[in-house]
C-alpha cells in the first residue's frame, strides 16, 4: 500500500479514536479497496465496523436500501446513489459515519453522459451527505487508486468540518 494511502488512514485512526465514532464503507467500483486502506492500520477493529462490496445494482438495492427509481433514472454511476449508498451503510452496518464509491473505472463500459474515469465519492451519515465527482480516466488501476486516496482524503475533511475541537487538539 503506497505511502499516501497509510497516512490517511492513519489520520482516519486518530480521528474516529477521538471522537469515538465507528466508519463502514460501502464501495461499487473500488471494490474494497477503501476498506482495506482503512484495515490496514492496526486496531482498525475498534472503529471499522465492515463493508459492503455493492457491485451490482441488486447488492446495492438489497443491502444497502438504494432505491431501484433512482438507479433507473440516474444510473449507479450517480452522487444520488453514492449518497443513498452512504445512509443504507450506516443503517445496515449500524455505524456512525461511511464513505462510499460508485463509478465507472474501466477500461470499458464509459458512455457519452458517463465516461470511463466518472467516479462518484460520498461520505456522512444518515442526516448529512458530502460528496466528489472524478472525472479523469487514467487507466482502470490509476483510477481506483486516486478514488481511493480521495474518498479517504474527503472523510478526513468531512470529520475536521464536523469535529473541528478534535483538530486543534492534534
Amino acid at each position: 500500500m503506497e505511502l499516501e494511502t497509510k497516512i490517511l488512514s492513519k489520520d482516519i485512526q486518530q480521528y474516529l479514536y477521538d471522537i469515538k465514532c465507528t466508519v463502514a464503507t460501502a464501495e461499487s467500483c473500488t471494490g474494497g479497496r477503501i476498506a482495506t486502506a482503512i484495515i490496514a492500520v492496526p486496531g482498525a477493529s475498534d472503529y471499522f465496523k465492515g463493508g459492503v462490496v455493492s457491485y451490482t445494482n441488486e447488492v446495492k438495492e438489497n443491502l444497502l436500501h438504494v432505491s431501484h427509481e433512482t438507479l433507473e433514472q440516474e444510473t449507479a454511476v450517480s452522487e444520488a446513489v453514492a449518497k443513498q449508498m452512504v445512509v443504507g451503510a450506516c443503517e445496515t452496518l449500524h455505524t456512525d459515519y461511511a464513505i462510499a464509491a460508485t463509478g465507472c473505472a474501466g477500461p470499458s463500459g464509459g458512455t457519452p453522459d458517463i465516461p470511463v474515469g466518472t467516479i462518484w465519492l460520498a461520505c456522512g451519515n444518515a442526516d448529512d451527505v458530502h460528496t466528489l465527482k472524478l472525472e479523469a480516466d487514467y487507466g482502470r488501476d490509476i483510477n481506483l487508486a486516486v478514488a481511493t486516496n480521495r474518498a479517504l482524503r474527503l472523510f478526513i475533511d468531512y470529520l475536521k468540518e464536523k469535529h473541528p475541537h478534535e483538530q486543534a487538539e492534534n
